[in-house]
């Protein structure tokens, strides 16, 4: 079996216990023993997550020589700039485990309109005098809170950030906590997407 799940804010990507934070273990559906998160979304990110229990389709979805696309809504402090954009897509060098990375290309785009995402909770702290702005963002590689980093390297940090599509799959219908069973025919049409 395999599922998409929507992944609320502050729970972590895990079924083990930590911390007493939530986890995979209390959304509402039980999962068989060997069903595990193809990849991680921080605490602090929202959206979709693969569960599923297929190694090879673990290898296949984030094993970077597959290029799988991921997707991300992004909403940034400030209002961000032609040239901002265009550094995220061509790639920015940020850090990672103490080591200087440079990102691959990525497709990136301002949103002209708030994206319709569920509420989060808590939401985002609204100041009157500080814009922010909503970006697509779609990536073939999954560093350690790349996009954050990334956004931030071209100085306008992340606020909130939502995993809307992988592949094909979107995150269209579904709110906080959600789980979709995913058909064999989604599947197959996932490992076959190439970026």
């Amino acid at each position: 079996m395999h599922y998409l799940i929507y992944k609320p804010y502050t729970m972590l990507s895990q079924f083990s216990p930590e911390g007493g934070k939530a986890t995979l273990a209390d959304l509402p559906y039980t999962f068989r023993r060997d069903i595990y998160p193809v990849g991680r979304l921080d605490a602090d990110s929202e959206g979709l997550l693969l569960l599923t229990g297929d190694k090879t389709i673990n290898h296949r979805l984030l094993h970077p020589r597959f290029a799988h696309a991921r997707t991300y809504y992004v909403q940034v402090d400030g209002a961000i700039t032609d040239e901002a954009l265009q550094q995220l897509a061509e790639g920015v060098s940020i850090t990672i485990d103490g080591k200087p990375h440079y990102t691959l290309p990525a497709v990136v785009r301002r949103l002209d309109a708030e994206p319709d995402l569920p509420p989060r909770n808590p939401p985002i702290r609204f100041r009157a005098n500080i814009p922010t702005s909503w970006i697509a963002l779609t990536l073939t590689e999954g560093k350690n809170r790349q996009v954050r980093k990334m956004t931030a390297a071209v100085g306008f940090p992340t606020l909130r950030l939502v995993r809307w599509a992988i592949g094909h799959l979107t995150a269209e219908g579904m709110r906080p906590g959600d789980v979709r069973v995913l058909s064999k025919e989604d599947v197959e049409k996932l490992l076959n997407e190439r970026s």
